[in-house]
Formats: C-alpha cells, sequence, structure tokens
C-alpha cells in the first residue's frame, strides 16, 4: 500500500502520512485508529512484537502445553520443573579428592 492509497483509505493527507512514517509529525490516538482501520487488521496485530527466536519458541511450546490445565496442575508442573532444573545444574563433586563437575541429564 503507497502513502496516497493509505492516506485516502484513512481520510488523512498523504504528506501527513509520509511525515509519520519519518517522524517528522506525531499521531494522535484518533487518527492511529484511522490508519489501523485503513489497514484492515484487528489493532492488536500493530502491537504485536513478534520473537522468532528458537527460544521464544519453546517458551511459546509450554505456555501452550499448559494453558488448558487447572491452576492446581499448573502449580504442580511448576514445582516438577524446578525439581528437573535442579538437577540439570552443574554442581561441584568430589571423587577420589579430586573435584569434578558433573551434571545429570534427562532424556
Amino acid at each position: 500500500m503507497t502513502q496516497e492509497q493509505l492516506a485516502e483509505a484513512a481520510s488523512l493527507h498523504y504528506s501527513y502520512i509520509g511525515g509519520v512514517e519519518r517522524g517528522d509529525r506525531n499521531i494522535f490516538l484518533e487518527t492511529l485508529e484511522k490508519i489501523i482501520a485503513a489497514f484492515q487488521i484487528p489493532t492488536e496485530e500493530i502491537f504485536r512484537f513478534e520473537d522468532h527466536t528458537d527460544r521464544r519458541e519453546a517458551l511459546d511450546e509450554h505456555m501452550t502445553l499448559i494453558s488448558g490445565k487447572s491452576t492446581h496442575e499448573i502449580e504442580a508442573l511448576t514445582k516438577i520443573n524446578r525439581e528437573v532444573l535442579a538437577t540439570l545444574y552443574i554442581q561441584p563433586k568430589k571423587s577420589n579428592g579430586v573435584l569434578w563437575r558433573c551434571a545429570r541429564t534427562i532424556v
């Protein structure tokens, strides 16, 4: 969509759209509503900032897995997660007087 098309769809002047895009003009919430309506997308899409990292995807997967669970089940899963994470941390161990590091892994 060009600036001119957006301006027409939002009932704004094209130079105003250009000024907003360049950061030369401030924008009021009422005007923002017009621009969002012109794009014909839900308002929350404008403010959604995607983080497509592996970490974000893994966290999202966990949220999906627990989203339908009861509070009691979520509390139990949280306790289990803490215990599992505690076993994954590298802890110093002594073996025959020699200090070495061991990490237990769960497969």
